[in-house]
């Protein structure tokens, strides 16, 4: 297995150009590094990005309109057509950004589309319709041009907006299974105790008949987000959502039982201190996920206690301020986070 990141090679990983013995490898080398499978989600995500945009030939009328530019004069001096500005480039990348940016956010989205289990051809269904699928049915939804949710057996999901900068659904009760190739914040899923905020993933939700929610991301990273609270959830984690209280302390499908319970508890069991004993006590490096989250969650007096036990399982960067992060500071917990993710 290499011991060392494999960023370098995961473009051409993508691409096929890698031989066999490279290709195993770097294969194994994800297998057992997050920060690798991070960055191989966001390439592929950023490449899918490219691909969506089409080339369109520039008017003729541009080139003597550039090279008018170019050549006329500067503070008493005429600029040579061949000398280019040092910031021709950034500008030109710019552009670029801006039109994709333009083009993403006018195109017209297509009509929710929807295909049943056991019948052929799609229909076409519109915002304030539901879908409902009974102990042996399926349904797959395609969301505009941007990605698919496949609704399981037995569930109920209502249709809403769909528009290019917002593609919104509910689910009622029951399970879907969401992959999403979109730029954050285009895909929400409504359920009875939180939104399910897509930031570029593949995901599973469950909701039971008491409106209570279980939401496992498989790729990428999703939010639970309810009256100003929010729970971010990355591939291999879990989220829980209940009545009243909205999102949980998310934390990863292979932390220690103790600790899933203990999170549950201090959750939605009014846990306290006991709790959060047993979530220190049984932590590990990526753990730093439920610990990060509890800093917000927990009694002021204790987030000392918090702080130093993630500095203990991950020292802090030096811009991170242990008195900052202690004062719950917006900026400096957001720059730990981005620290520590690349743990988990």
């Amino acid at each position: 297995m290499l011991t060392r990141h494999v960023s370098g090679q995961l473009a051409a990983y993508i691409d096929g150009q890698l031989e066999a013995s490279s290709t195993r490898a770097v294969e194994a080398h994800l297998e057992a590094c997050q920060r690798c499978r991070v960055e191989l989600d966001e390439i592929r995500f950023a490449s899918g990005l490219v691909r969506r945009l089409t080339i369109t030939p520039a008017p003729a009328t541009i080139w003597p309109a550039l090279e008018a530019a170019l050549t006329s004069p500067r503070h008493g001096a005429w600029w040579p057509v061949w000398r280019v500005p040092v910031w021709a480039p950034a500008v030109v990348v710019l552009t670029v950004i801006g039109v994709g940016a333009y083009w993403y956010s006018t195109r017209t989205p297509a009509a929710w589309e929807i295909q049943r289990s056991g019948q052929g051809g799609v229909a076409r269904m519109a915002a304030g319709e539901w879908i409902e699928t009974t102990a042996g049915s399926r349904a797959t939804i395609t969301v505009g041009d941007i990605g698919t949710v496949a609704v399981e057996p037995g569930s109920r999901v209502g249709l809403g907006v769909a528009r290019p900068a917002e593609y919104r659904i509910s689910l009622a009760y029951g399970t879907i299974s969401a992959k999403i190739s979109a730029p954050p914040r285009l895909f929400f899923v409504e359920t009875p105790t939180s939104t399910v905020v897509d930031l570029g993933c593949a995901y599973t939700m469950h909701v039971d008949d008491e409106g209570a929610g279980e939401l496992r991301v498989t790729e990428g990273w999703a939010s639970l987000e309810w009256n100003g609270r929010e729970s971010l959830v990355p591939a291999g984690a879990r989220g829980l959502t209940r009545p009243g209280a909205g999102p949980g302390t998310p934390y990863f499908e292979d932390a220690p039982p103790r600790l899933q319970e203990a999170a549950a508890s201090f959750d939605f069991a009014n846990g306290g201190g006991e709790a959060l004993n047993v979530i220190l006590a049984e932590s590990r490096v990526r753990d730093t996920l439920t610990l990060w989250h509890l800093m917000s969650r927990v009694d002021a007096d204790d987030r000392a206690r918090v702080f130093d036990r993630i500095a203990e399982l991950t020292p802090p960067p030096a811009t991170v301020s242990r008195e900052k992060a202690i004062a719950l500071d917006s900026a400096t917990l957001k720059h730990w986070r981005e620290e520590l993710a690349w743990t988990w």
